[in-house]
């Protein structure tokens, strides 16, 4: 792939071994146009790979290191442990973590007449995988790249990822309500996503950014489906008692203020926090922990919110 000038001299290339469709994220090719912008193009609008995925879900917060990404990972793997078929698409380009937590870095994206093939995680191929870190030569290089070049990849992602038939999409953004949000949701408002869940820690600080994240939701009319709080409280390793490190109830607080659901409180869990640090299914190894009913009962809800006949 082309270097363009002026814009990232340093960014991370997609491996020589990566099809001409992948090349099309910075060279424009078939199915892209010009945007009028330098480096940034824009998709046709077709149902194209995502006809087969029934509900999706963009997981959302103003602030960083809440979370989205913990959230993002155990709500998957505990759709599938209710027996759904599951995609998680990962676009937090400068900040992908998602491949570590489900133990799959440094796995290779092959392509079909589709398009791009996802990684699956696991062997029944119950949850795949989309992420940028799966596109970098080096793990720890940097994504230097201006906007356009950022929402062209955030299309093809959208349009040129064959995920085949899936129950849930769960799209795992960066943090902010800008260029890349905005980005997320023209390219998914025409597969009508099931809407956004919001994360929040329970200080105050957290809750007034994550608070323009549903300001932003209502700017683009996009659905909140419910407000999680994450890090709510830690669990003691020896006695199993829940502290309130940060506060309490800020993100149930949120929620009552916003008019939208709220779906749990995922307390500071060490187990949580070492099965993601090893890449292992939390969900599956630690039905005893503190953490597993607040994460069950978040999924619960979100597959409650599914139309009737569809889930």
């Amino acid at each position: 792939m082309k270097r363009s000038q002026g814009e990232g001299s340093h960014c991370p290339l997609v491996r020589r071994h990566f099809t001409q469709a992948g090349r099309r994220t910075v060279r424009g090719g078939s199915g892209w146009k010009s945007c009028g912008h330098p480096g940034g193009m824009e998709a046709a609008a077709e149902p194209g790979n995502l006809a087969g995925v029934r509900h999706i879900i963009l997981v959302l917060s103003g602030k960083g290191g809440v979370g989205k990404s913990t959230i993002s990972t155990e709500l998957a793997l505990a759709l599938r442990h209710a027996g759904k078929k599951v995609g998680i698409l990962d676009v937090d380009l400068c900040g992908p973590s998602i491949p570590r937590m489900l133990r799959v870095q440094g796995k290779a994206v092959h392509q079909c007449d589709s398009g791009w093939v996802p990684v699956f995680v696991d062997q029944e191929q119950s949850i795949s995988l989309m992420s940028v870190g799966f596109l970098l030569e080096k793990p720890d290089e940097a994504v230097v790249w201006r906007g356009p070049k950022k929402n062209a990849l955030i299309k093809q992602f959208v349009s040129d990822v064959a995920w085949g038939q899936l129950d849930y999409l769960v799209v795992d953004t960066p943090p902010g309500t800008s260029d890349e949000h905005m980005a997320v949701v023209d390219a998914m408002r025409p597969y009508s996503p099931l809407g956004a869940l919001v994360v929040t820690t329970p200080q105050a600080v957290s809750v007034g950014d994550v608070r323009r994240e549903l300001t932003f939701c209502k700017k683009v009319g996009l659905r909140v489906i419910g407000v999680v709080e994450n890090m709510s409280g830690f669990v003691c390793p020896h006695c199993a008692e829940c502290t309130n490190v940060f506060s309490r109830g800020g993100g149930e607080e949120l929620a009552r203020h916003a008019g939208v659901p709220f779906l749990g409180s995922v307390p500071l869990d060490p187990t949580l926090t070492r099965s993601l640090e090893e890449g292992r299914d939390f969900i599956r190894g630690f039905p005893k922990s503190p953490a597993f009913p607040a994460l069950s009962c978040i999924a619960q809800k979100i597959l409650n919110e599914a139309p009737v006949g569809l889930s």
